[in-house]
C-alpha cells in the first residue's frame, strides 16, 4: 500500500470518528425567546420544537423520543409548604420534590432520556430556587449542571410572583463542534422545582454531500501534500 493510500485511510478514519463522536464541550443556559400563554405560562419560540406541557396530567410525549422517569409528580395549582404554581400558569405542571419525603408528589430526581440525541431542550422555570438542579448528560457523561443562581437576572428566592423569577430557560448545545445530549435530569434538595412546557429539538445530522466532501477534500489534501514534498526531496 502507498503511503498516499495509507495517508488517505488515515483520513477517512479520522473523520468518521469526528463524525460518531460527541466532542467535549459546554451546554449554555439562556432565558428567554418565549410568548406568554394565557393560563399555561411560557412557552417556547424555537423553531422546530416539540414540547411537553403535562395537560394530559401525564408526562406524554406524542413523537415518542422522550420518555420520563422518577416521580413524576405532575400537580395543579398549589399546597403550602409542597409546591407553587409558575406565574400565570393554571395548568398542570411537573413538580420535583427532595428525595424520601413521604406523600409529596414528585418526591426524587426525574429523569428526561431522549431516544436519539438533541441539541435544544427548554422549559418553563417556576419560582426558581438556588437548590434546584439540573443536569445535562450526554449517555452517562455529565456535561453541565446549573442551578436557580445560573439564570440571568433571577433572584433564585423563591418569590412565587416575581417575572424575572418565574422564566422560561433555554440549554443549547455547542452545534459549532457537533455537541449533542440525550438525558436531562430536575433535582433538588429543597422544596420545590416546579416546570412546565418543556420543548426538546432533535439534533441536525449532517447532510451526506458534506461528509463526502469533508472525506475528498482530505485525499485532495493528502496528495497535495505527499507532491509537495516528493519535490522537495
Amino acid at each position: 500500500m502507498s503511503t498516499l493510500q495509507k495517508l488517505s485511510l488515515a483520513l477517512v478514519g479520522t473523520a468518521v470518528i469526528f463524525m460518531s463522536a460527541n466532542p467535549a464541550g459546554a451546554v449554555s443556559l439562556t432565558k428567554g425567546n418565549s410568548t406568554s400563554v394565557p393560563g399555561e405560562g411560557q412557552k417556547t419560540n424555537t423553531p422546530g420544537a416539540t414540547t411537553i406541557d403535562f395537560n394530559s396530567k401525564t408526562a406524554t410525549d406524542l413523537k415518542g423520543f422522550a420518555t420520563y422517569s422518577g416521580s413524576n409528580g405532575i400537580v395543579q395549582g398549589s399546597v403550602t409548604n409542597q409546591y407553587a404554581t409558575p406565574l400565570g400558569d393554571n395548568s398542570y405542571y411537573l413538580t420535583v420534590a427532595p428525595s424520601g419525603l413521604q406523600n409529596i408528589p414528585g418526591s426524587g430526581n426525574e429523569t428526561i432520556t431522549f431516544a436519539n440525541p438533541i441539541d435544544y431542550f427548554g422549559f418553563y422555570w417556576g419560582s426558581i430556587d438556588a437548590y434546584n438542579y439540573v443536569s445535562v448528560y450526554s449517555g452517562s457523561n455529565l456535561i453541565a449542571t446549573f442551578n436557580g443562581s445560573s439564570v440571568p437576572g433571577a433572584s433564585a428566592d423563591g418569590n412565587q410572583t416575581s417575572p424575572t423569577n418565574n422564566v422560561y430557560v433555554n440549554l443549547l448545545a455547542n452545534t459549532s463542534i457537533g455537541e449533542t445530549f440525550d438525558k436531562v435530569v430536575f433535582s433538588t434538595t429543597g422544596l420545590a422545582f416546579e416546570t412546565d412546557n418543556h420543548s426538546y429539538k432533535l439534533a441536525s445530522v449532517p447532510e451526506p454531500t458534506a461528509i463526502l466532501g469533508l472525506l475528498a477534500f482530505g485525499v485532495v489534501s493528502a496528495g497535495s501534500f505527499l507532491k509537495r514534498k516528493s519535490k522537495i526531496v
